[in-house]
This record gives structure tokens, sequence and C-alpha cells, in this order.
């Protein structure tokens, strides 16, 4: 069994939230609430504002880790036949070709994520039309009001990464204000109602065998996750698990995408990591050698996560159902995660929020506390 990992924290509610003294469980559960306020909030804030100028060249989003997120749930909503190209920028640079004709939403939880008001200065100055979403009295709240562009105000629930609903709808609405994604007002409701279905059936009471997500971060557990998405959706979906892998478990994640996986990624199978031990071992005499202990250890090792989508391409289908039988035929072990509902927001809302569950579970299993990213403050203050 891999050090510090504890199955029976998932027992019953009490002993898990004695393990999550941050709260984490119960940001992931706002995540229902986070959708019919974010909805109110972009209403209130004017966001209809936005349509007065007509359509956008283009749609560019700049954030970083939790809200950087939303864009990338901005585009699978909006889907691959969007009339406008939906970008998102994770960095310092907003690219050369942006200019007045574009609209730029710059979205930060805190207000303060230094290389998105540097991304949303650099769109003011040079006349972008401009979105702001994120924490207010704050230096983007100051920004937005510098530079005349309409600001929606947002809640945290706590961490950036637990209010993405909060963060993301507001990017629905104005999508749709500007005709560019198809979403119907009740759409905004039933994605909540799934949402709420998921907390329900995910919550700390439910025990191990009835639980999903607590199942699946049992199942999970010393083995390294390869997390493929089965369409763009999915695949957004699958990033987000990676990252949710990576701060709330201190666990790494390698996200991958059908079929781009199966021209790279599906080799891995044959390697070190897979439990058929296909690679000889690389000779170190060290009894610690890690690549050496994954392949002589026929328990842990390589498992395929693949997050499947309702509609996926019919060649797409036959390759995620062929990666399985790959997988499964080497030792790999499978999880398969699928999407529920209809309409994109749906379909990506019950991928991300099973998601979000089983990295929390996860954490808690190991004695991992899911809330504090200490190395990331760390990070921030050597820069600094």
């Amino acid at each position: 069994m891999i050090s510090g990992l504890d199955p029976a924290r998932l027992d019953d509610a009490a002993k898990a939230e004695e393990a999550d003294p941050g709260g984490m469980l119960r940001q992931v559960a706002s995540s229902a609430a986070q959708v019919r306020e974010a909805q109110r909030a972009a209403a209130e804030a004017g966001i209809a504002r936005l349509a007065e100028d007509g359509r956008p060249r283009a749609i560019v989003i700049a954030g970083m880790g939790g809200s950087g997120i939303s864009g990338d749930v901005l585009a699978a909503v909006c889907g691959v036949g969007c009339a406008v190209p939906v970008t998102t920028v994770r960095g310092y640079r907003l690219p050369g070709w942006v200019g007045a004709a574009d609209l730029v939403i710059a979205v930060s939880c805190s207000g303060t994520t230094e290389e998105t008001l540097e991304v949303a200065a650099e769109a003011a100055r040079r006349g972008c039309r401009l979105l702001f979403v994120g924490g207010p009295d704050s230096p983007l709240a100051e920004l937005s009001g510098r530079s005349r562009g309409v600001f929606v105000p947002v809640r945290s629930v706590g961490q950036p990464r637990s209010t993405l609903w909060g963060l993301t709808i507001p990017l629905v609405v104005a999508a749709r204000t500007l005709g560019l994604a198809d979403v119907p007002e009740m759409v905004f409701e039933s994605t909540a109602a799934l949402l709420e279905d998921i907390a329900h059936r995910c919550r700390p009471s439910s025990e191990p065998f009835l639980n999903p997500a607590k199942r699946m971060a049992l199942e999970i557990a010393g083995d390294v996750p390869l997390v493929w998405g089965s369409s763009p959706l999915a695949a957004t979906a699958a990033y987000r698990l990676c990252c949710q892998l990576n701060e709330n478990a201190k666990y790494p994640g390698v996200f991958g995408e059908v079929p781009e996986a199966g021209h790279n990624q599906v080799m891995v199978f044959d390697g070190h990591f897979g439990r058929g031990g296909g690679v000889a071992s690389s000779g170190s005499s060290d009894p610690d050698d890690f690549f050496r202990d994954r392949a002589d250890d026929p328990e842990h090792g390589l498992h395929l996560v693949l997050m499947r989508d309702v509609e996926e391409h019919p060649q797409i289908r036959k390759r995620c159902d062929a990666s399985v039988r790959i997988a499964r035929d080497r030792g790999v072990a499978v999880t398969e995660i699928g999407a529920e509902g209809e309409h994109p927001l749906e379909r990506i809302a019950t991928l991300i929020a099973l998601a979000d569950y089983v990295t929390v579970y996860l954490a808690i299993a190991l004695g991992v506390d899911p809330t504090p990213v200490p190395a990331i403050q760390e990070l921030k203050a050597r820069i600094a």
C-alpha cells in the first residue's frame, strides 16, 4: 500500500471532515449555488452592454490557474463550430494580433494576479473591448473602472480553483449575449440541478462502495494517472482533473486528448510504468530507484482515466474503446468517467464536478490537507 494511504479516512463524514480542515469539500459542494449567483451577478453588472458594438472578431481570456480554466470551459461550451475563435492566454503577453476588434476578458478570483493584470492593462492600451471578472475592491476592479470595461464581481468561496463556476458563468452569459453560444435560460438551472445531484452522490456521509468519487479516489491511489478526454469538451475536464490532482491531492497527473494521445502517450503502456514491465529496468543498483520499483510492483503503475463525452466522433469512440482494451491487455488499470446531460454546459459541469470530488477524497485518503498550496505561495514569495 502507498505510504500515507488510509482508506478508513473515507469511511464516514466525521473522519473525512477532520482530514479536511480547510473545508475543501464544502467549497466543492457550493458549485450549484455559484452557477445561480454568478448568473444574477452578470446580469446586474450590465453584461448586455457587450453586444452594443456587435460581434467581436475574437474572444481572448486572460487568466491563470483556477481562473484561467474558465476560458477553456467557455471554449468548450461555445464548441468547435463557434463563429469566432476563443483563446485563453496564460502568461504576461497579449498576442500581437489582438486589437480593438477583439473582446478581452480578464479573469482573476483575487483580482491581484500579476500576469492577468499585465495582459488586461495591455488590452486596455490597445483599445480592446473589455470584460473583467473577479474580486471586488481589487486592482482588477480598479483597472476596469479606469478603462471603462464591464466588471462582474465574484464572491470567492475559499480558493480560486473552488470558485470555477462563479468565474465561468459570467463568460458563458457574455458569449450568449454576443450570439456565440446557444445557452437557453433553463440550461443554467438544469446545470445547477445536476451539480446538486452529484454533490448528493459524493457527499461525505456516503460510504465508499456507494460514493463514486470515493471509490475512484481509492482506485487511483498509488498509481500514475493518465487522464484522457474523448472530445475537446472532455479534454478540458481532463486537464482540470490533472490540475486538481496537483493542487488538492499534491499528486501527479498526465493530461492527454484522444486522438492525439493515441499517437504518443499510448506507448507508455509498454514502458517502465506499465504493470507488464515491458521495458528493461534502468539498471540502477539503488533499491529505492523509482523506475525499477514501479516496474517490479504489480499493484501500482499506470492508471488510464478516460473522461467520456456524450457526443464523440465515431472514430474517436473506436480509438477510446481500443485504448481501453490495449491498456487492460497490458495490466493497466482503467477508470472511465462519463458526462451527464445533453447541453455542453451540463456535460462539462458534470465531468468537472465528479473529478473535483475525486481529487479531494484522494487527498484525504493520503492524509494530505487539500486546501493549502504552500509551494505556490513560496514560488510567489521568491519572485516578489
